[in-house]
């Protein structure tokens, strides 16, 4: 991140509603506990993602991808009355950080929390979703999407993460994972099931809605 940029993100983070007190203990915990705590959604994607949930007014929004459980605290601010975000996370050693802030939050009876491998989760949940969000592997970014879309509501939005990969998409590398996501950004713009955003919001999210 240049130094440039930073100024810039810096100045949008303080013209944006600030986090409650609850994100601000979870985002402190993260840095001090987990060792990749950069993976975090943080204030400016994760207030993105609140005013999203909130316009849409979802009944169930899946998330892949939990980490520590912010971005999940974020959207579930929109939901609808009785509404449910399903959230699934691998690493059952996140689990007790996560449950602990979802309860802070005061949202236990609308976040469900799911430990174990989301491509094993999903074909259970015998629901259509408003709002899936995909903050996973990289490399699987595909396979979601091929997974979710024909679990989403007509008018639903799916939301992916890291589709700007640090900048690599717009440079020379071509390592491994830089190609995927690459031909992943061009699958969804060719996809003629949605239409799509990308925005150069923390490492880029690009937002596709279900025609």
């Amino acid at each position: 991140m240049t130094s440039y940029y930073k100024l810039l993100h810096t100045y949008c983070e303080a013209h944006t509603t600030p986090p409650s007190d609850v994100l601000y203990e979870l985002t402190r915990e993260t840095h001090l506990k987990t060792l990749a705590p950069q993976m975090l959604s943080g204030h400016l994607q994760g207030q993105f993602l609140a005013l999203l949930s909130k316009l849409a007014r979802p009944k169930a929004i899946l998330e892949i991808g939990t980490f520590t459980g912010y971005a999940a605290i974020c959207l579930a601010q929109g939901l609808a009355e009785n509404g449910v975000l399903h959230t699934i996370e691998p690493n059952r050693e996140l689990e007790q950080i996560i449950r602990k802030y979802i309860a802070k939050a005061e949202l236990e009876d609308k976040i469900e929390l799911h430990i174990g491998r989301a491509e094993n989760i999903i074909p259970t949940l015998d629901l259509l979703f408003d709002i899936v969000f995909i903050d996973a592997g990289k490399q699987q970014n595909e396979q979601f999407y091929d997974i979710v879309i024909n679990k989403l509501n007509k008018g639903g939005l799916i939301i992916i993460d890291n589709v700007l990969w640090s900048g690599k998409v717009i440079s020379n590398e071509n390592d491994a994972d830089t190609q995927i996501i690459r031909a992943f950004n061009d699958k969804v713009q060719n996809d003629p099931r949605v239409e799509n955003l990308m925005l150069p919001v923390r490492d880029g999210i690009l937002i596709a809605r279900k025609l």
